[in-house]
């Protein structure tokens, strides 16, 4: 098969989880035989035209000069070129500015979308932006050949709200076996005697609710807040916390040996996201053993279940960081990192997509 993934800034990762995502998933299909080409932003870090034997493609990315309307170009590039291409199938990752370019799609592939989460849910939009990203939704829904839901009640809402089915495959992570205390060492923090939450710097993901816990605690234990605090929302926090020594913005962390180490030797692993599907980061917490305290939300408790802590305030967050401990805690632990094994490891949900793919094919073929 000829495959073409739209829809991230590129590969290698140097943003988020879709862009892992990618990643992961196009090695794979290279090294089960397939052509696969990635989009990437003119700008990316990574300018060699091959990576590990995905074909890249570089296209015209403005965002940087003109903000969020430039990913709508950059999208719209992309979608003009996939036009020379010939593909069999092309894989969208997410909606937000590429749905409104769907009339503009090649129609020989077919056009799978990961539909994410519920973005117009997302508080850092203004009221006209979240309508339109639910209208892009819709479209994204409506225009595509076949839906994919990375969580069960991403799925539940599509087939509710648009009386679409959709594959659910959720995220994965590789279970992580081999830690070296030396490497938190670079961070200035002691084994078990940290705490950590990792997220983009955005209201909905509960990074003001969890350090209004910590600094309402007596225990001065630092916590590593890991992220692009860059922003306006990340002044803003700057500037609350600013007197809490124990609270250490320390910039993203794109070294997954670091990460990996980081969760592992942490005391307590905070997850606030609140809107999406199965998170990446979570994702990858349990695969590094560590204890997870996550914000109580359906999304999160689908992945966990009973297997972590639960907050929905501040104080729950102090109370939680007075009386719970990792190594009181270690069948949880052990629960989460077999999920890992058995249900959300890479090999597991890379081949989920190679079936799917093949089915869609089939599908075409035979016209059913």
């Amino acid at each position: 098969m000829k495959i073409a993934i739209l829809g991230t800034r590129g590969v290698p990762n140097y943003y988020g989880g879709f862009e892992q995502f990618a990643e992961f998933f196009s090695v794979y299909l290279v090294e089960q035989g397939h052509e696969v080409y990635v989009y990437n932003s003119h700008n990316h870090p990574f300018q060699e035209k091959t990576f590990h034997g995905v074909h890249i493609i570089h296209q015209n990315d403005p965002e940087h000069k003109w903000g969020t309307f430039g990913q709508f170009i950059y999208d719209y590039n992309c979608i003009l070129d996939s036009r020379k291409r010939d593909f069999d199938i092309i894989l969208q990752l997410g909606y937000t500015s590429n749905s409104i370019w769907f009339f503009l799609l090649p129609k020989k592939p077919i056009i799978i979308t990961n539909m994410d989460g519920l973005e117009w849910k997302r508080t850092k939009y203004s009221k006209p932006v979240q309508q339109f990203l639910k209208f892009a939704e819709r479209l994204a829904a409506m225009s595509s050949d076949y839906l994919v839901s990375d969580s069960l009640g991403i799925k539940k809402f599509l087939l509710e709200q648009y009386k679409k089915e959709s594959t659910y495959i959720a995220y994965g992570a590789h279970p992580f076996s081999n830690p070296n205390e030396a490497i938190i060492a670079n961070y200035d923090v002691v084994k078990d005697n940290y705490n950590m939450i990792m997220a983009r710097f955005e209201p909905e993901n509960n990074l003001d609710m969890v350090l209004e816990g910590v600094s309402l605690n007596e225990d001065k234990a630092p916590i590593l807040v890991i992220g692009n605090h860059n922003t306006k929302y990340g002044d803003y926090l700057k500037n609350k916390f600013k007197y809490f020594s124990n609270i250490r913005f320390i910039g993203a962390v794109y070294n997954l040996e670091h990460l990996d180490n980081l969760r592992y030797f942490s005391n307590i692993y905070f997850h606030g996201h609140s809107v999406g599907g199965t998170n990446p980061s979570l994702l990858e917490a349990m695969a590094s053993r560590a204890l997870i305290i996550a914000h109580n939300n359906d999304f999160n408790k689908g992945v966990l279940k009973e297997n972590a802590y639960y907050f929905s305030n501040a104080t729950e967050v102090k109370n939680i960081l007075n009386t719970i401990k990792k190594n009181d805690n270690l069948p949880l632990i052990q629960n989460n990192f077999e999920a890992i094994v058995n249900e959300f490891n890479w090999d597991r949900i890379n081949g989920k997509y190679l079936q799917l793919f093949e089915e869609c094919i089939s599908r075409t073929k035979t016209g059913k």
